[in-house]
């Protein structure tokens, strides 16, 4: 059975106000929310659903109605505005191992030149707002966009994932890859 209690469940992360730090601006307008800083400036468009708030270096996101639909998106865009005024301020880095005999990744010019085992090589376009640098066996994706440093880091990842018996492909720093044992000699 429901309690009374349990249908107004407040987004705990929607809840927390955001604190603006020095040399960061936040400004709200015709549904967006503007953030700049000494990287960059980052621009979210906000849906009717949420009001953002801007007072004394503070950010406050309120729900103007009590829907599923709408406490989902409180803690949501809360969580985004955060990631912008962090990621502004210090930008998000990712960090890919690309691991097997003959693999290597390289940067030239604008572009990601892999060697993954293929007949040919593997080549990604890099955006224009990342910064991509390939040393030894270790690619690092820096920006101060976290969305868009996670979806490069996954599309890399993407051209050879890692293969559980000799671990050879590309996997996160961080990433433990499940290794599955080989076949028994009798």
């Amino acid at each position: 059975m429901k309690s009374g209690n349990q249908n107004k469940i407040m987004s705990r992360i929607g809840k927390q106000q955001i604190n603006i730090p020095e040399k960061t601006e936040v400004k709200v307008s015709d549904g967006q929310v503007f953030v700049k800083g000494p990287l960059g400036d980052l621009t979210l468009k906000i849906r009717p659903e949420i009001t953002v708030k801007v007072e004394n270096n503070l950010v406050t996101t309120t729900p103007n109605s009590d829907t599923v639909f709408v406490r989902s998106l409180w803690g949501t865009y809360s969580s985004h505005i955060l990631n912008m005024v962090n990621g502004v301020n210090k930008p998000f880095e990712k960090k890919l191992v690309v691991e097997g005999v003959g693999f290597k990744a390289n940067v030239k010019g604008k572009d990601l030149v892999m060697n993954l085992g293929f007949s040919h090589e593997v080549l990604i376009k890099i955006p224009d707002d990342l910064n991509v640098v390939a040393e030894k066996n270790i690619i690092t994706v820096s920006g101060i966009d976290k969305e868009k440093v996670g979806r490069f880091s996954a599309d890399i990842r993407a051209r050879k994932k890692p293969e559980p018996y000799k671990g050879k492909g590309i996997h996160y720093q961080d990433e433990k890859v499940r290794r599955k044992q080989g076949k028994k000699t009798a």
